[in-house]
């Protein structure tokens, strides 16, 4: 009888698509709520694209709040990846007032390496955000929602320092900071031609932050 001589071995098949994401491509859940009055900081769950989706997709918008870029617009599956991207070392957070979804931020573990090499050490996290409901602008709402964040981040968090990233072309935005105690501690400047002259990093110590907030 004849032996069956060796077959080649299979080469190795590529990993087929999958209709749905896996749990590492998701939003990291997590069950933080905040309440102050009537706004209230929500997780950002899966269930939340078809709010996010429309504000990405707003220029006045974007010019704003994505920092020294300028996109025009994002897909569905572009934000889906910033998002959970985020959300990995983040508290992703939905804004909502009087139970009307407004906007969206995070706190999150800061990711910029020649701020973490400036604090060697040190917990450092930072602040972004974004009022999508635009009659609601001009409230104070993104005042608060930075105070909440800095509470949570100083309180429960143990931060040691939180920061605030803006645009020189966002004057608003850095005032709203400032507002909160915020200072300056980095200005880089931007390529010709970017929309913003300058990045401004602000930085906030719990100390200033108790300091302006005694009864919390």
């Amino acid at each position: 009888m004849n032996a069956t001589p060796p077959q080649p071995p299979c080469p190795p098949q590529p990993p087929q698509p999958s209709d749905s994401p896996t749990t590492a491509q998701l939003l990291r859940a997590h069950q933080i709520r905040l309440v102050r009055g009537p706004l209230v900081l929500r997780p950002m769950t899966e269930d939340d694209w078809p709010l996010l989706l429309p504000w990405n997709q707003d220029p006045q918008l974007l010019f704003l709040t994505e920092g020294t870029g300028n996109p025009k617009s994002y897909t569905l599956a572009q934000i889906q990846n910033i998002y959970r991207t985020v959300s990995q070392h983040a508290y992703n957070f939905m804004i909502e007032h009087q139970n009307q979804p407004i906007g969206e931020c995070w706190l999150q573990e800061m990711n910029l390496a020649h701020v973490t090499a400036r604090y060697p050490g040190k917990d450092c996290r930072r602040i972004d955000l974004m009022i999508g409901a635009k009659t609601f602008w001009g409230q104070g709402i993104g005042s608060t929602v930075i105070d909440m964040l800095c509470e949570f981040g100083f309180g429960a968090e143990k931060a040691d320092l939180i920061f605030g990233l803006v645009g020189s072309h966002n004057p608003r935005s850095r005032r709203t900071f400032e507002k909160n105690g915020f200072i300056l501690d980095i200005q880089t400047p931007q390529p010709p031609g970017s929309k913003a002259e300058h990045e401004y990093t602000l930085i906030l110590t719990p100390q200033v932050w108790r300091s302006r907030s005694p009864a919390i």
